[in-house]
Order: structure tokens, then C-alpha cells, then sequence
């Protein structure tokens, strides 16, 4: 049995320790359950983990963009959210172009008809099917025989991509009045999900279709080049590091989109 001495000189210790005549572990006793109470919410230390509803409330509403105006005001927000960048872009580039096109199967077949050409050839070809198909009628192209669209300057991808839009419309399974209501996320999985629309066919759909100011096609080479340039980055991001990039202009980044490509334009333009 130890001694009372020994028990006094163990009493004597834990007290200096500041743990009293506790019977618990010291190590328990070191963590105190008030700490927690003076760390920051979750939401001010942890902006990855928001709610989508928080991340909504955090950026002002911002309307449809289906006019010079509506651009205007979109490009006074982004302004707003970074105008050192923003000022240092426009005095480059002037007012981005507001290049809208139809917000139906019209607008969706001239995003189809215009990639991997040149924009010359895009006019040409899409010229060609508007005539062939006025109205754009859905019935009507899927009637068409191969040669009718191959007439129009449409290669065999294109045209299977042009018959499964036009069966997406009929079937109902492309609603583009209700893609106007919808979030940039939301309308752009609805999009993907049609055979034949990948992400970036959905992105442009969304900017200069349906005028949504927030969508961000971060697949687009001439956008990452622009990222690149602009923020004198040693690499062209790729879409994932794109994306981090654009929530500095949430919830307008499709106008700085529309800033970054003019910026490349005119970095392309011989001096």
C-alpha cells in the first residue's frame, strides 16, 4: 500500500496540472468541449461543403440575358465582384457581344452544325438546312432521307445528332420552356442526358440560346487558353482547375466567358 506521503505528493501534482481530484485520465480532461463553441460556422470556414440554397443566397439574382441591356446589367455585377480584373479585360475588348440565338431546336442545331468548322462554312451549312427546313419543323427532319441532309452540307455524326434532337423534341424529352426556369446545373444535366448534346454543346445552349448568365463551359480550348492569358497562368488550366477559377464570378460567369473569348480574339489578331 503506498504510503500517505506518496498520495499527497500525487495529489500535489495533478493540481498543478490544473486537474483537480478527478479521477479521470488526464488526457480526457485536456480536451474541453467549449472549444468548439468559438470556432466560425461551417459555412464561413468550409465554402466547399455550402448548400446549394446557401450558395444561391450568397449571390445576388441576376436576370436572363436576352438583350443589350440585360447584358449590361450581368457585366455590372461581375464588374462588382472583380474590378480590377474586369476594367483591365474591358479595356482590351470594349462590351462583350450579346450573340443570341433561338431558344429552341433552331438554336440547338446551329451549336450542332457550327462545331469543327470554320465559322464561313457554319453559315454556309446552316444557311442550307434553315431553307430546306423552314420552321425548323422536327417532323420534317426526321422525314428527311440522308441525302436531303447530306445535300445541306451535314456530315453522317451531325446528321444522326440533328434526328435524335428533332425525336428529343417530338418525344417531349427536351422541354426548352421549361430549361429556361431551370438552374445552369439543373438545365445543363437535362441537356447531357439527349443523345448527341455533350457538356459543351449544353454549355453554349444555355449562354447564347437560352441567354442563362452563369453558365461556364469549362471544356472550351479558347476559354482555357483566355483563363490562361488574362491571370498569366504558366499552364492552360484544364476544366477542373477552370471551374475553381469561375466561382470568383459566380453567379454572372457567363458574361466573363464572354469577356475571356473576345480577350482571346484579340490576342490572336496579328500586331
Amino acid at each position: 500500500m503506498a504510503s500517505k506521503s506518496a498520495f499527497r505528493k500525487t495529489i500535489v501534482k495533478r493540481e498543478l496540472r490544473g486537474e483537480g481530484h478527478s479521477e479521470e485520465p488526464p488526457v480526457k480532461l485536456r480536451r474541453s468541449p467549449t472549444i468548439k463553441l468559438n470556432k466560425p460556422e461551417p459555412s464561413a470556414s468550409l465554402p466547399q461543403k455550402r448548400t446549394r440554397a446557401a450558395l444561391k443566397a450568397s449571390h445576388p439574382a441576376v436576370a436572363s440575358i436576352r438583350c443589350e441591356d440585360t447584358l449590361a446589367e450581368a457585366l455590372a455585377v461581375l464588374r462588382a465582384r472583380d474590378p480590377a480584373l474586369i476594367e483591365r479585360v474591358l479595356s482590351v475588348t470594349g462590351p462583350p457581344p450579346l450573340r443570341l440565338r433561338p431558344p429552341d431546336l433552331a438554336g440547338l442545331a446551329w451549336i450542332v452544325v457550327s462545331q469543327q468548322v470554320s465559322v464561313a462554312s457554319a453559315n454556309a451549312i446552316y444557311a442550307r438546312v434553315i431553307a430546306r427546313f423552314p420552321g425548323f419543323d422536327p417532323i420534317h427532319i426526321l422525314a428527311a432521307s440522308d441525302e436531303d441532309l447530306r445535300a445541306c452540307g451535314l456530315s453522317s455524326p451531325k446528321m444522326r445528332t440533328l434526328r435524335a434532337l428533332a425525336k428529343a423534341v417530338l418525344d417531349g424529352a427536351i422541354n426548352f420552356d421549361a430549361l429556361a426556369l431551370m438552374e445552369a446545373a439543373d438545365a445543363h444535366r437535362s441537356l447531357i442526358a439527349i443523345h448527341g448534346i455533350g457538356p459543351w454543346t449544353a454549355d453554349i445552349f444555355l449562354m447564347f440560346c437560352l441567354g442563362h448568365p452563369d453558365a461556364w463551359p469549362v471544356g472550351d480550348l479558347a476559354l482555357q487558353e483566355a483563363a490562361r492569358m488574362v491571370l498569366n497562368l504558366r499552364q492552360r488550366p484544364d476544366a477542373r482547375r477552370l471551374e475553381k477559377i469561375g466561382e470568383r464570378w459566380r453567379p454572372v460567369r457567363g458574361v466573363a466567358a464572354r469577356l475571356l473569348w473576345a480577350w482571346y480574339g484579340v490576342a490572336r489578331k496579328p500586331a
